[in-house]
């Protein structure tokens, strides 16, 4: 578990965070970067119309293990076009390319993990997955962001800069793949379909058994709206740390940016991702929710002062950022569980891409705007706004169901 998920938070993180680092490094606007990026979100919201043959087709672990090897052909790809006159859309070509790999690969590593653990030990490794994917995080917006830093401040342009961390990164990848097609368990109830359920009929079975589960609109509303503040503050998190003061910006540049949000924020964020993991565990999802709710959205308050106060010190904004990083990595936790609860069944691998797709649906339309109302309002009433907008997802939260001890880790016979 820990290094499938790590490995499946590497392109994630290189098509959704560290392309706009790249596309920032290269002068490429705010408006731009937001909205073309976040159309990258699309592969995750429609990946649910071919999940149903993961399912049926094939083994997980063989999906997996395939997914993983062209992800890495991608990876090199982008670091070949970046150097290119064309290099905006030639990249977004591969970012394109790479973000439905990935996106496939989630439909498989997901039923992977629910296949190979009982329904307790999944919440206590829900944590688990989350540093590892959340390390990947690290080793993207850390490493790699302080990698490229590093190399242009020894005088490469940044598309030479970026295709040196991209190469590397790609080697690195295809090893991992290689490692995991030799070394990744075997669960027994990972098998193919029989083959009277691999027929079309089977396919359209799967999604009407998810769109006839009971309280249908309250599930889609809450997986839509759970996220709809962080899907416009992610976007602009990181210009807003490069941009320069006279800007509204903290004039970052891209080693003080690798340190303070992708190693000391995401470090900040795995803890949190344990901690809320390990409470689950011990007290049930539906104890569990409200705090963990309110600890992902109101700690968003960090980027409202910090546009406010422009602190100087970098020790101040690691800080910051470790406060706000902590809180979302407790209440994605509860996320995470409650997909795992709705997607529960026969289907479970089909019905948790379905699940996925709307979160990628809700992160996707709210970032696509983000930049253009960041230009518009400045950063700091848009931070203001950001907090406004958890308040659909605080409405919605009290419309969800959770069975009492979903979760719970039971007590031994």
């Amino acid at each position: 578990m820990p290094s499938l998920y790590f490995v499946q938070g590497i392109p994630y993180v290189v098509v959704m965070s560290l392309s706009t680092v790249i596309y920032k490094n290269m002068s490429v606007s705010n408006t731009d970067v937001a909205l073309y990026t976040s159309g990258l979100y699309l592969p995750w919201v429609i990946k649910p119309l071919w999940s149903p043959l993961v399912e049926m087709m094939g083994t997980k672990r063989l999906w997996t293990t395939l997914l993983q090897l062209g992800m890495g052909a991608a990876l090199a790809a982008v670091a070949l076009t970046l150097p290119m006159d064309r290099f905006f859309q030639l990249s977004l070509a591969m970012f394109w390319l790479m973000a439905f790999a990935s996106a496939s690969h989630d439909i498989a590593a997901d039923g992977y993990y629910m296949l190979a653990l009982p329904q307790h030990t999944q919440a206590a490794f829900v944590g688990v997955r989350s540093t590892f994917y959340r390390l990947a995080n690290i080793a993207g917006n850390g490493g790699m962001v302080w990698l490229a830093g590093e190399l242009h401040d020894e005088g490469r342009d940044w598309a030479h800069a970026w295709q040196t961390v991209l190469a590397l990164v790609a080697a690195v990848f295809i090893g991992l793949a290689a490692f995991h097609a030799w070394r990744l368990p075997r669960p027994a109830n990972d098998a193919p379909a029989p083959r009277e359920e691999r027929q079309w009929q089977h396919f359209f079975a799967i999604f009407g058994e998810f769109f006839r589960k009971p309280g249908l609109l309250v599930i889609i509303g809450f997986l839509l709206l759970y996220r709809f503040p962080e899907a416009q503050l992610l976007k602009l998190a990181t210009p807003f740390l490069l941009d320069p003061t006279s800007v509204g910006g903290l004039g970052l540049d891209n080693k003080a940016v690798g340190l303070a949000y992708g190693t000391v924020g995401l470090v900040a964020l795995t803890l949190g991702g344990l901690l809320g993991g390990w409470i689950i565990s011990r007290v049930g999802l539906k104890r569990a929710l409200w705090p963990l709710v309110l600890a992902m959205h109101l700690p968003n308050v960090v980027f409202l002062a910090m546009a406010w106060t422009h602190p100087g010190h970098l020790w101040i904004i690691c800080a910051a950022l470790a406060v706000e990083q902590f809180g979302y990595g407790l209440g994605f936790t509860a996320y995470l569980m409650f997909m795992i609860l709705v997607a529960d069944g026969p289907h479970k691998t089909a019905h948790y891409a379905l699940c996925t797709g709307f979160m990628a649906l809700g992160m996707m339309v709210p970032g696509m705007w983000s930049g253009w109302l960041q230009s518009q309002l400045g950063y700091l009433h848009f931070f203001g706004w950001v907090l406004v907008a958890a308040l659909p997802s605080l409405l919605m939260t009290a419309q969800i169901q959770v069975p009492d001890d979903f979760g719970k880790k039971q007590a031994a016979a």
